[in-house]
């Protein structure tokens, strides 16, 4: 890593820290933090009002993590958040592991206890460096003001460069009051050349000889940006393609090569093709265990061309017969330039069989009875928030049903915490994304266990009228593990009952939103049109049935061709 000071800027008199600070975040480029102040932090939240940084008021320093992880997802910058030391810092460790697990840029910025006070056991002291060490790329203590300048550049470097990330800066209160010669002087990391492995060919080749090969699209296209070159390598091919959770969106999932979302909650037609394929054509994916069901039977009959912008993914879990680490979009361009003989006639019985399956394996939305089916409110919304739709989605049932029937055109439009699973994500995403991409209509998907985890903010639409749409599916129980505890507990249902929840659309509009409730399929059309014309923020809350469960499904244990099928209702 080299680095590159810019020119000081020459100042005559001295100043505190904590304005050294603020003044490097707007010096590279941050014009939005989100955060909760408090003792140890106050001399830089003194320093905010005039520095020309929009400051978001969370109500939760968990809500100040996970909306600056939304933020980051959509607009590709690094992502804010700051909280003072102590329980401050410690309620931002689930959003930065959050991160951590999906690959999200995001600088975290903590107070300290006074350097001469840390490890007395000093009043709100933690050691926040060592808690967070396995869930950060990087970690600093700043000691000395004059350092700030370098840790700042360096952290937002490394929160970007290579896999992507949450860096965590903890700033001891005495630092941040200190006096400093009023003298900017920014590093500038550069970012070295991407390199061409030298098996391109080698995989040009084995793509040229495939008689069923697929696409294998994950996370890691979005995170590079090579969104653009995956779709014009899909194209050229011809080949059917499959996507991880994360992956949805980097092709569009109306493309006519689309099998769908793989994996245990993933489309029947789209399983069956990677377990009957010859070639699999890995791109920025990692073999997920919920991408891929027992390991040891997934794809059994492929070889696996894996292209990762982190060498350490590539053999992981499974061996890669053609390894091309590196920079995707580079890999992708050169991959495309070496396949200028392609024989489509090779390939035509199995993109028959893929449009077979796909045909015979299609969701259907003809549930019987009065419920609300979820699956279809969910793809009917999806249609109706048209081109310009971001969905941020919490966890559990209703994060399965929106992968499943959204439609996803764009990349960074599925906001969803796939490898963390952190129930109570939605919201603070949300809201977050909505700062990031304020002409955009934001639709946050939650359930009634989801929601009360980060509901307080709420409050944080309501103060600074952030337009975020929220449609709650209320099924009055903690949906997925009661669906588990049905299939494999011999329906010993242990602590999932939601039954007391509250009135939801009451509690929204005690917090300022504007709300509705509906039960029956009758009002869906209705409602809708109410959720995307009413302005403002506003919450739709939705009751379905409590019985009805996910399909299909990939039992534990299990190759993703042993799929459990129920019944829609």
């Amino acid at each position: 890593m080299s680095t590159v000071s810019a020119t000081p800027k020459s100042r005559s008199q001295t100043i505190r820290g904590a304005h050294l600070f603020v003044r490097c975040l707007r010096e590279l480029g941050v014009d939005t933090v989100f955060g909760y102040p408090g003792g140890a932090i106050m001399p830089i939240y003194d320093a905010l009002p005039q520095s020309g940084i929009t400051h978001i008021l969370t109500r939760h320093e968990q809500g100040a993590a996970l909306a600056a992880d939304g933020y980051a997802r959509v607009s590709n910058r690094v992502g804010v958040c700051m909280a003072t030391s102590g329980p401050g810092a410690t309620n931002l460790v689930t959003g930065l592991a959050n991160s951590m697990l999906d690959s999200v840029p995001v600088v975290a910025i903590t107070g300290q206890v006074a350097t001469g006070l840390m490890g007395t056991d000093a009043f709100q002291e933690v050691d926040v460096f060592g808690i967070t060490l396995p869930i950060v790329k990087h970690s600093y203590i700043i000691r000395d003001v004059a350092d700030i300048p370098h840790v700042l550049a360096e952290a937002f470097h490394l929160a970007r460069e290579g896999r992507p990330g949450p860096v965590l800066i903890d700033v001891p209160k005495d630092v941040t009051v200190a006096e400093i010669e009023d003298a900017l002087t920014l590093p500038v990391f550069e970012t070295a050349r991407p390199q061409l492995p030298p098996a391109i060919g080698l995989a040009a080749e084995a793509m040229a000889a495939a008689r069923k090969p697929l696409f294998y699209l994950g996370g890691g296209i979005e995170l590079a940006g090579c969104e653009d070159a995956i779709r014009a390598l899909v194209d050229q091919t011809g080949f059917p393609f499959v996507a991880t959770l994360k992956g949805l969106g980097s092709v569009p999932t109306d493309h006519p090569q689309a099998l769908g979302m793989l994996g245990m909650h993933g489309n029947q037609g789209a399983n069956l093709a990677v377990q009957e394929s010859d070639l699999l054509i890995v791109a920025g994916a990692r073999f997920d265990d919920r991408a891929t069901g027992k390991l040891d039977e997934f794809a059994p009959h492929a070889r696996v061309i894996h292209m990762d912008g982190d060498p350490a993914e590539i053999g992981k879990l499974r061996h890669a017969d053609v390894a091309l680490p590196g920079d995707l979009a580079t890999n992708l361009g050169a991959l495309a330039q070496q396949l200028t003989r392609l024989d489509s006639g090779r390939i035509a019985d199995w993109t028959r069989r893929c449009a077979e399956l796909t045909t015979r394996h299609a969701w259907r939305y003809d549930a019987p009875g009065d419920f609300i089916y979820a699956p279809a409110l969910l793809k009917a919304m999806s249609e109706r928030g048209g081109e310009r739709l971001t969905i941020a989605c919490d966890v559990g049932q209703h994060q399965m049903w929106v992968a499943q029937h959204c439609r996803f055109r764009r990349p960074r439009t599925h906001l969803t915490s796939g490898g963390l699973g952190t129930m109570g994500y939605g919201l603070p995403a949300g809201l977050g994304a909505k700062l990031a991409r304020p002409d955009e209509t934001v639709v946050v998907v939650s359930g009634d266990g989801s929601i009360m985890m980060n509901i307080q903010e709420l409050a944080t639409l309501n103060r600074y009228n952030i337009d975020v749409r929220i449609v709650l599916l209320d099924n009055s129980s903690l949906g997925m593990v009661r669906q588990w505890q049905e299939l494999f507990f011999a329906g010993n249902y242990s602590e999932i009952d939601l039954s007391d929840n509250p009135d939801f659309a009451a509690l929204a509009r005690v917090f300022g939103l504007k709300a509705r409730t509906i039960d029956r399929r009758d009002q869906v059309d209705d409602a809708l049109d109410w959720l995307f014309h009413e302005p403002g923020p506003s919450l739709l809350h939705v009751r379905i049935d409590p019985t009805a469960n996910v399909w299909p499904l990939v039992p534990p244990g299990k190759n993703n061709a042993n799929m459990m099928e129920g019944e829609a209702r």
